[in-house]
């Protein structure tokens, strides 16, 4: 067995550790999501928690770890006998981004529980992590149907299996902790909300820091077996305060005056809902227990709020997570009053560095995601060449929805249609592989024929495995929208260029709704530049298109021949993944010679490969020149005006009502 890396000799990531920890002393907090850039202990301190939690005494032979003071009653396995038992290490349970719903939740034999009735059940990994950790690294890559199915467990503590009426339920308490990089995407504020508490995580700038990360690393490579005996002694502490910790905090107190300072928290902070409450005063008790208090203080409140809030105040990708600390200290002075049964904090709390192994080595959390504002306050940025400075954009709004024709294959999602494993039936067709989804109907359609030659003369029904049937469902997919945007200097009045960024601003909100990677290319004075490569982070090409500057020729004909190359690499790392590009210009090609010949050629290249597009049209004033609707002609395409693309805008649903009667 590998021996894991000491988490006391983690350097710094003192948020990450404390909240951990938490989740360890009391599992009803939720959970902890960790968000931050690459290499940065995340993995390595989720895998040494594990080494850290009490042994788990389990009903020998249980494959769902029934425990035997208290074994459920509706176990698979079961019944069971109270009493005896064995113990066994905590697991932690790791569930890879591309795992299936099957090894997710478990299967069930359909052809057994057909032909022979039996409830053949082999459990997932939801079972597997009964009682112990649930670790999914890079929760955010995750399709959406098995993060819904990860979360409903995690809330219920239980897991559902059901296939054509033949249903299995099983215990599935655990500690679920995600980790994620931003810079790949979001979750859906919905799904953020399901998480306890949230960190975030980046490198020490401090060099003694570093330098310490790198030699405790090295060291452990050398001999990991002698590093973690060096760390045990530390490692034993933590383990027995956590012991003593769970033993502690059913006394722990919650006072109605720090219940008062976490009600008026969340009001002030405008997080929906009554989650972050309830998740608030799990998390200020667990931090009492940790201290070794049975009194919630202040200083637990405002620790807890710094952990449950600032994931649930996102409304959007586009804003910072964090909290204002300024104004979570007045809250919390204004609705403390006089609180007769919080005692003054001990040396042991949690302002005072008890809260946390080896108080003081990492570096102070704060607002580590906050988007930098480029070009703000008409600021002037450095130009050369007729450059202008970024513009700010306008107010985003609901945009139409755009989609590609036809049916693909391509990852789940919400903007085209194809063929899924989640939606409407459609039909159903012979399985290939492992059968998933009945389609019962079809099913017995292909066995009746066949009962008299199989000897079934009364009322049942043989079914063998060629008579089996898949259901095959359709539902919708997420695409790549690649966004080539005019940025020379025909598009660089301020206003215009404003209203041109809340379009495309307002396309990346419905990207994101749509679960879609995004990219952008960008095109102005002698050629095009990728601002972008595609990535699901749109949070990412908003900051780009927020500091993109204007002016110089319009190389329409680079743009769209960078934008084409972007594709071809695409299509060869993700090829399921059908492509959408949003063309935004007025159409004027002036860049090199025969620019406008060039751009038509460059333009036919995507109408040749079949690739969807769609070309906004920018060109404003008394006379229009209607070069982008030409240009969508070129590509194969349509084009929106800046008021079409709005989804209530009058023009844009009368030109939709003309098209469906064309």
């Amino acid at each position: 067995m590998t021996t894991p890396f000491p988490f006391t000799a983690v350097v710094g990531q003192d948020d990450l550790r404390l909240a951990l920890l938490l989740n360890a002393v009391s599992p009803a907090v939720g959970g902890v999501l960790v968000r931050g850039e690459k290499g940065t202990a995340k993995s390595t301190a989720v895998r040494a928690l594990s080494a850290l939690l009490p042994a788990v005494p389990v009903v020998p032979g249980c494959r769902f770890s029934c425990d035997p003071a208290s074994p459920d009653p509706g176990c698979p396995d079961g019944p069971h006998e109270t009493g005896g038992g064995v113990e066994r290490p905590a697991r932690m349970v790791e569930l890879p981004v591309g795992a299936s719903e099957d090894r997710l939740v478990g299967a069930l034999d359909i052809e057994r529980a057909l032909a022979e009735g039996v409830k053949a059940f082999e459990p997932g990994l939801l079972a597997d992590a009964h009682r112990g950790i649930l670790y999914v690294d890079e929760v955010n890559l995750l399709h959406d149907h098995l993060v819904d199915l990860l979360l409903d467990a995690a809330a219920m503590g239980a897991s559902y299996v059901e296939r054509e009426g033949v249903s299995v339920r099983h215990a599935a308490r655990f500690l679920l902790v995600g980790t994620m990089n931003p810079e790949e995407g979001e979750l859906r504020p919905q799904l953020l909300d399901r998480f306890g508490l949230t960190v975030e995580v980046a490198a020490s700038r401090e060099p003694d820091q570093r330098v310490e990360v790198v030699r405790r690393r090295l060291a452990y490579d050398d001999d990991p077996a002698a590093f973690a005996a060096r760390w045990a002694e530390e490692e034993a502490a933590v383990r027995a305060r956590i012991v003593a910790a769970r033993a502690l905090l059913p006394s722990v107190r919650l006072g109605d005056g720090a219940l008062r300072q976490i009600a008026a928290t969340c009001a002030a902070f405008e997080v929906d809902g009554m989650r972050a409450d309830i998740v608030m005063a799990r998390t200020a008790t667990a931090l009492a227990a940790w201290a070794g208090r049975t009194d919630v203080l202040a200083e637990d409140v405002r620790q807890a709020a710094l952990l449950a809030l600032p994931h649930r105040r996102r409304r959007n990708p586009f804003d910072a997570p964090g909290l204002d600390e300024d104004k979570l200290d007045e809250t919390l002075e204004e609705f403390g009053g006089s609180q007769d049964d919080d005692p003054d904090p001990g040396p042991d709390g949690p302002g005072g560095g008890g809260g946390q192994p080896d108080p003081g080595e990492g570096p102070e959390g704060g607002d580590t995601g906050a988007r930098p504002e480029a070009g703000e306050g008409g600021q002037p940025q450095p130009s050369g060449g007729g450059e202008q400075s970024p513009v700010r954009a306008a107010e985003p709004f609901k945009a139409k929805v755009l989609s590609v024709p036809g049916i693909g294959e391509g990852v789940a999602g919400r903007r085209s249609r194809a063929r899924t494993e989640h939606g409407r039936t459609t039909g159903a067709r012979r399985p290939q592989g492992a059968l998933t989804k009945l389609h019962l109907a079809a099913t017995v359609q292909a066995a009746a024929p066949h009962q008299r030659a199989r000897g079934r003369s009364g009322p049942g029904l043989v079914v063998r495995r060629d008579d089996l049937r898949q259901a095959t469902r359709e539902g919708r997919e997420g695409n790549l929208v690649l966004f080539v945007v005019d940025a020379s200097g025909s598009m660089a009045a301020r206003q215009r260029m404003s209203a041109v960024k809340g379009a495309v601003l307002s396309l990346l909100l419905d990207a994101y709704q749509r679960r879609d990677k995004v990219g952008l290319v960008t095109f102005r004075g002698t050629g095009a530049d990728v601002a972008l490569p595609p990535t699901s982070s749109v949070d990412a090409a908003a900051a780009r298109l927020e500091s993109l500057p204007t002016g110089g020729r319009t190389p329409l004909a680079a743009g769209l021949l960078r934008a084409h190359d972007v594709l071809r690499v695409e299509r060869l790392r993700d090829p399921a993944r059908r492509p959408l590009v949003v063309v935004v210009t007025d159409g004027r090609a002036t860049g090199g010679p025969e620019p406008v010949a060039l751009a038509g050629r460059a333009a036919r290249l995507f109408a040749a490969d079949g690739v969807a597009s769609v070309v906004v049209d920018c060109e404003s004033g008394p006379v229009r020149l209607g070069l982008a609707g030409q240009l969508a002609g070129e590509l194969g395409g349509t084009a929106v005006t800046l008021d079409e693309l709005r989804a209530d805008s009058i023009a844009g649903l009368v030109k939709d009502v003309q098209r469906r009667a064309a």
